[in-house]
């Protein structure tokens, strides 16, 4: 892998953030953007736990789904304050994924600005929480509806791995997924992980490296890989923006509703051929990848 720093800035002009990023699909860190928020302050472990701690939420592990699970299927269940209490103890490797606390506690909306003048098309129906303890992991994946994301970090520290769309073959990804076939857990401390042996088309493939620590936004450019490893016990909020174009919009609306729809049915109806068939798919692009 070809990896490069994304580029930081702590403020920037509507007409700079397009240009330079919008617009070109570039990576950004914004430092100073949610610093403005009541949020900034706010938003802890006890104020959380003191809103919604009786809410009972999904948890994911950090076991890579295999080729027979439908995508998004939770390993287990506890209430929010419950699982709270359980990754303030020390590392644990659990977290969750798309709770939508504001359904739970309206108040919170008051606590953030929506950035329209960086860019238009939030869907302000579904700002989402991602929680994770120190040790969790998000394996690599692209988000389904191809959204634009302004990701900000709240207490603790997170390791992200971007990639723009087009490296999707040399990341190995299953088709009619936007998962990758790779497991990148460690990926930059563990020996043998990426398995470059198994996923020789993974050292061409050129992306990012950042670490998020509190009160930093990512802006992850619709259709971007991203792989994150929670350092620390904490939280984020990903604010969505549908993109500008119809094209864009279509694209989304198919993966949402016919691409997963497809694959969750084939992989109940004939599992085994289905996997036999992307397995056979995923190797050949690949291959293509790497001859140029």
């Amino acid at each position: 892998m070809q990896l490069r720093a994304v580029d930081v800035v702590n403020e920037i002009s509507p007409e700079d953030f397009r240009k330079h990023y919008y617009d070109p699909r570039q990576p950004l860190i914004i430092k100073d953007l949610a610093k403005r928020w009541p949020a900034y302050q706010k938003w802890n472990w006890d104020y959380f736990k003191a809103l919604v701690g009786d809410q009972k939420v999904a948890l994911y592990n950090n076991v890579k789904s295999d080729a027979y699970t439908p995508i998004n299927t939770a390993d287990d269940y506890k209430t929010f304050g419950e699982y709270i209490d359980m990754i303030s103890a020390g590392p644990a490797g659990w977290r969750i994924f798309l709770f939508n606390i504001f359904e739970h506690a309206p108040e919170l909306t008051k606590d953030f600005d929506w950035p329209e003048d960086l860019m238009k098309g939030f869907v302000k129906r579904y700002p989402m929480l991602f929680t994770g303890g120190a040790s969790s992991i998000t394996h690599m994946h692209f988000d389904i509806d191809l959204s634009h994301i302004l990701h900000t970090q709240f207490i603790g520290r997170k390791r992200v791995l971007l990639f723009p769309n087009e490296e999707q073959h040399k990341l190995y990804r299953k088709p009619f997924e936007v998962l990758s076939l790779v497991d990148f857990s460690h990926y930059n401390q563990q020996e043998g992980s990426p398995d470059y042996n198994a996923f020789p088309a993974l050292k061409g493939a050129n992306g990012f490296e950042v670490i998020l620590d509190h009160g930093d936004t990512l802006f992850m450019p619709a259709g971007y890989w991203h792989h994150m490893e929670y350092l620390d016990s904490g939280f984020a909020m990903s604010l969505r923006a549908l993109q500008s174009s119809l094209g864009g919009k279509l694209h989304g609306v198919w993966n949402l509703f016919g691409m997963r729809n497809i694959d969750t049915l084939m992989k109940k109806t004939m599992p085994k051929k289905w996997y036999e068939w992307k397995r056979r798919e995923i190797y050949r692009l690949a291959e293509k990848e790497m001859k140029g």
